[in-house]
């Protein structure tokens, strides 16, 4: 809610016209009940014609004045709702772009979809009713209960008693609707984290003929989430009938006593009319005021939603914000005592790691599936923090650079070939924003993409489309090494980015890094052969550094490395 407000100072004119016309509107309605009085009790009792249409045309003075104010009102309304939910899902964008990889785990991409999508759109939904509602329906309830006294006191009284009944229905239904509307979108999350894993894993799921069972797990999270929108619509579904069959009785009630009054003298038949179509108004209101407190019911439960994510602090942040000099003759990276554990986990995913690489060397990390290779990848451009421990590069520790200048320094070429929609060239660019047609075609020929690129239909300018769907594993590879290449980094970091590409290919892409970047190469892989003529290679084995050497040191020294290649080369080919 806080944020909600905080915003809406942006729009303070907004926020104050439309709410005071929809006032004015509904100040002009409290008058034609008024003017139906005057019509019957004056025009027609006495069959004044030029009275009758005196009044006609003053309710339709009313009624056009009204409209103009209803108009400008809206208008108003929807200006502030939007821009502040506009303002809103750029601010949330902005701090989600924040948030370090820690906070996106425990979150979920489709939970963070659905917030910044149907919750903000339920928000701007309330925002609007509340600015155009909220003041006018009780002001028109008030207004009819005045009325009503100043017409009859014991009409007045009755009135006070049912908009009391009325209001005690609605504050119940909606106290109740509160917690409803929360599971119903906590239970929307889990139907979107199922569909978003459904499309994205299209292919494995028909590949295992899984597409019978996703569908029933599909239909019974769907069968869930229809139970609890049907109880949550049911309960709200209750307000109209019980407003409504509670001013009904009150509208019967009223004419039962206003009946008795006109008979003793003390009532007109035209007020008797004007005190019936003020219950009405009562009736209409009160309607508007209930559907009003449902959105705003749903706009609440996906603010604090919203406000969840705004609260989340990123574990990893700038200590610094200005340039640091490396220190001379230290190395390029050292880890100093480093671990690691994720949030939640029980076990550390790396532990006391100890090394250090030179500047120009190209080092291999190697292990088996879950050592913690990545995570080791992951820590030098401070996507997490170590839990113990620093991390040097050029002899200070990571933290104390800012995220530009860190990562500035480093080329990083995820696991999962990640491209975005539009042409060759703008995804390299990604890399250096202002790389010339030279630079792109030197990363791309380092990379040994050039010749697939210049085989598309319009080389650089073609169109890649969404996650790259329309190039194989191994060319949305290689453009991701480009992408990183291109900008020339000190720090070259292949996490098992090569797994796509044939040993040939491989070989050439490893020989053009090592001749043509001159920079700090650290190479993931599963692979023993693609890091066989590394400097050096660290061989990890759950979590901990089981040795460092060459290749052939490590055939000697280290049983686990020993194992790994024994695994994937045969011993001829180890001794060659």
């Amino acid at each position: 809610m806080k944020h909600i407000i905080q915003y809406l100072k942006e729009y303070k004119k907004e926020a104050v016209i439309g709410p005071l016309f929809k006032m004015l509107e509904a100040f002009f309605d409290l008058f034609i009940p008024v003017c139906v009085a005057s019509m019957i009790d004056t025009g027609v009792k006495t069959k004044d014609i030029g009275h009758i249409i005196m009044m006609v045309i003053v309710m339709i003075v009313l009624g056009v004045i009204g409209l103009v104010c209803a108009i400008v009102a809206q208008y108003f309304a929807a200006k502030s709702s939007v821009g502040v939910c506009a303002e809103l899902r750029e601010d949330l964008f902005g701090h989600i772009n924040k948030l370090s990889h820690t906070e996106l785990d425990i979150v979920g991409t489709s939970t963070l979809i659905n917030r910044m999508t149907t919750d903000i759109n339920q928000i701007q939904n309330g925002l609007n009713l509340a600015l155009r509602l909220l003041l006018r329906s009780p002001f028109i309830v008030l207004g009819a209960i005045v009325a009503a006294f100043m017409i009859n006191g014991t009409a007045g009284v009755l009135f006070m008693f049912m908009t009391g009944v009325l209001a005690i229905i609605v504050y119940k239904i909606m106290s109740m609707s509160i917690p409803r509307n929360k599971k119903v979108s906590d239970q929307l999350d889990v139907v979107l984290q199922s569909t978003r894993e459904n499309l994205i894993g299209a292919r494995v799921v028909r590949a295992f003929c899984r597409q019978d069972d996703e569908k029933a797990e599909y239909e019974e999270e769907s069968k869930v989430l229809r139970k609890l929108q049907l109880k949550a619509g049911n309960l709200a579904g209750l307000m109209n009938p019980l407003t409504y069959a509670v001013v009904n009785i009150g509208i019967a009630g009223l004419i039962v006593v206003c009946g008795f009054q006109v008979n003793e003298g003390h009532l007109t038949q035209g007020q008797v009319v004007a005190l019936v179509n003020y219950m009405s108004q009562i009736l209409i209101e009160l309607v508007k005021l209930a559907n009003l407190l449902i959105t705003l019911n749903k706009s609440i439960a996906s603010i604090k939603r919203v406000d969840e994510i705004f609260d989340m602090e990123p574990s990893v942040y700038e200590e610094h914000q200005w340039l640091l000099p490396g220190v001379t003759g230290s190395p390029k990276i050292e880890f100093k005592n480093v671990s690691f554990t994720y949030k939640g986990a029980q076990e550390p995913a790396i532990e006391g790691l100890n090394f250090s690489i030179m500047h120009g060397e190209t080092v291999g990390i190697i292990g088996g599936t879950g050592s913690g290779k990545s995570t080791l990848a992951h820590l030098i451009p401070r996507f997490y923090d170590a839990t113990e421990g620093e991390i040097m590069i050029d002899g200070r520790d990571v933290r104390q650079y800012s995220f530009g200048q860190l990562r500035g320094k480093i080329g990083i070429v995820p696991q999962k070939a990640v491209l975005f929609k539009g042409t060759i060239r703008e995804n390299i660019k990604w890399g250096k924003p202002l790389a010339s047609d030279k630079d792109i075609n030197w990363a791309l020929d380092i990379a040994q993409a050039k010749a697939f690129v210049d085989a598309k239909k319009g080389g650089l300018d073609f169109k890649v489309e969404q996650n790259g769907r329309n190039l194989s594993g191994g060319q949305r590879q290689r453009l991701t090494i480009a992408r990183a290449i291109v900008r020339k980094p000190e720090i070259l970091i292949l996490d098992d980015s090569t797994s796509a590409l044939d040993y040939a290919t491989e070989a050439k892409l490893r020989d053009a890094i090592e001749y043509q970047t001159q920079g700090t190469t650290i190479i993931v892989s599963q692979r023993a052969a693609t890091l066989k003529h590394a400097d050096r290679i660290i061989c990890l084995d759950d979590g901990k550094v089981a040795g460092i050497g060459t290749h052939e040191e490590l055939l000697r020294t280290c049983q686990v490395y020993k194992e790994i290649c024994l695994s994937q080369m045969s011993k001829e080919e180890l001794g060659a």
